[in-house]
């Protein structure tokens, strides 16, 4: 058994960055366990080796949805990050800080020091972006190097020229004040590779004798002495291993499984904990609750010239595509999920854009197992950016390794389904603009044929997919539904906070890594500000 002063469950995205910024102090012993390996995968460093990581399990928890009749009664995948680095290992490396309005509404929601003012150091202080246009609000000398996507291909371009003709605005920064408009994503990467949170907080840290990195340790329960957190019991090779804390005990297992830990420690709404066979430790009815994703629809055309990956991904094409990366870090292997983008209003009476759009120029011949096509073809990923419809993830059994069961409830609320639909239609009329006329072929999915909007909702509900964004299940906040309060402390018990994805109260404008990011930055100054007083 050992002692620290900090204990971090979960060596993702929050958890790195915690474990750097609390060991810079050398008075401060800092433990980081994580259930995953190192991240030594040989497709972790090259951007388009997302593909192969999100089908894969070494690097990847592979959850899935339980059935839901308002998705087809599938099962639906929901990829998370396994190992040093979490999510940032495998996914589509896509930066989006989200608009000023989602964090000054956590704040009205009683996440006070939560406002967009508030937040906004934290993305200047975690990143450097410097690229023409960019908004002065952007950070320049931090530890995440963001750029924009370098590749220019003829299908992107005309894509964006077909939003203008539709009459939308370029936006050459999304990550400024105003969000609308469409242009090239920015991705957290440098020189080519993809810049995980390992490469930029953790590694530099590694060499501090104050920081010490277990992997391949589940944690199974939270000790306590009274109403204090004052362990973590993990699973270790075969045996059981405890590790206790002076200070506090920080959860940053993600979404999925900060709730899974709490419930598994006896801390939950009493119905469920009783329902698993677990003894009720702590009744705190908002675990596990709140959740929210964001869920996607791919509408895909086939292309009229062989100028998509779909071919440039086979044959000598792609041995020269391999060539040109490992020896200039260029070319198509630097593309991520996301190539072009697009944020836009479905109603014009909405302040802010509603719809985010992913523009790639390839299709999926299976987009579960990430096969491209064989023909030319290019898609649009469709997502409504605050979804209401609200959803649940809680332990099925008192197994610490057993999956807990995700039920996220698409669809279930009509101003979801309206501003999904609203966003496919203007989706077909950019792609109908004479930009695309040299390009475009004919529309794959979901087809001319449809329609009506009881057709496109039909297409969303049997075809869409999570775009794996987690939030919310141990919400910020003061109410009786909140798990944390404002500085993140678990309501109720003393020595223990959740710091990840789970905390937000509703669901950024954005991918979610780069508020998960800020979250972790400023989460760090509150624990240091705590332990000095």
């Amino acid at each position: 058994m050992e002692t620290f002063d900090y204990i971090i469950v979960g060596g993702g995205t929050a958890g790195c960055i915690l474990a750097a910024r609390l060991s810079e102090d050398p008075r401060h012993s800092v433990l980081l366990l994580e259930a995953g390996g190192p991240d030594n995968g040989f497709w972790i460093p090259i951007p388009a080796g997302f593909s192969k990581l999100l089908s894969g399990a070494a690097f990847n928890w592979r959850f899935t949805t339980e059935k839901e009749e308002n998705t087809g009664n599938r099962e639906i995948v929901v990829p998370r990050g396994k190992g040093l680095g979490g999510s940032t290992l495998i996914n589509g490396m896509i930066f989006v800080r989200g608009q000023p309005q989602d964090y000054d509404g956590w704040a009205q929601r009683g996440a006070t020091g939560w406002s967009a003012a508030d937040v906004l150091p934290y993305f200047q202080k975690m990143e450097t972006f410097v690229a023409p246009g960019a908004d002065p609000s952007r950070g320049t000398s931090g530890p995440l190097n963001i750029m924009r996507v370098a590749e220019r291909p003829v299908l992107s371009e005309a894509f964006i020229a077909a939003a203008e003709e539709a009459g939308y605005a370029r936006n050459p920064d999304y990550n400024g004040p105003d969000q609308a408009g469409f242009g090239y994503y920015q991705v957290n990467q440098k020189d080519g590779r993809r810049w995980t949170v390992v490469d930029a907080y953790l590694r530099p840290a590694l060499g501090r004798p104050n920081l010490k990195v277990i992997t391949h340790a589940h944690a199974l329960k939270l000790e306590f002495e009274g109403r204090r957190a004052s362990g973590v019991r993990y699973r270790l090779g075969s045996r059981d291993v405890v590790a206790t804390a002076r200070g506090e005990i920080l959860l940053t297992a993600g979404a999925v499984q900060s709730p899974q830990l709490l419930e598994l420690s006896g801390i939950g709404h009493p119905d469920t904990l009783k329902a698993a066979g677990l003894p009720v430790f702590h009744a705190l009815n908002g675990v596990g609750n709140n959740y929210r994703d964001h869920f996607a629809t791919r509408m895909n055309w086939r292309v009229k010239l062989p100028i998509t990956l779909n071919e440039q991904t086979r044959g000598l094409k792609l041995a020269r595509a391999v060539a040109q990366y490992f020896l200039t870090r260029t070319g198509i292997l630097t593309l991520g999920t996301g190539l072009a983008h697009g944020f836009v209003k479905t109603r014009p009476e909405l302040e802010t854009p509603d719809i985010q759009y992913f523009f790639m120029h390839a299709s999926y011949a299976n987009a579960a197992d990430r096969a491209l096509d064989h023909l030319p073809g290019m898609t649009i990923g469709v997502t409504q950016l605050r979804p209401q419809s609200i959803g649940s993830i809680h332990v099925k059994s008192a197994d610490p390794f057993a999956q807990p069961s995700i039920r996220p409830n698409f669809l279930a609320v009509q101003e979801d389904c309206d501003s999904l639909v609203g966003g496919m239609k203007i989706a077909r009329a950019i792609i109908a603009q004479k930009a695309m006329d040299p390009s475009r072929a004919y529309e794959m999915n979901p087809g001319p044929d449809v329609q009506s909007d009881a057709q496109w909702l039909d297409f969303a509900r049997t075809t869409g997919q999570t775009i794996y964004h987690p939030i919310g299940t141990c919400a910020m906040g003061t109410g009786p539904a909140a798990v944390v309060d404002p500085r993140l402390k678990v309501h109720g018990l003393d020595g223990l906070r959740v710091v990840d994805a789970a905390i937000m109260p509703t669901i950024v404008s954005a991918n979610t890594q780069a508020a998960v990011m800020m979250i972790a930055e400023k989460a760090a100054d509150l624990i240091k500000a705590d332990a000095k007083g």
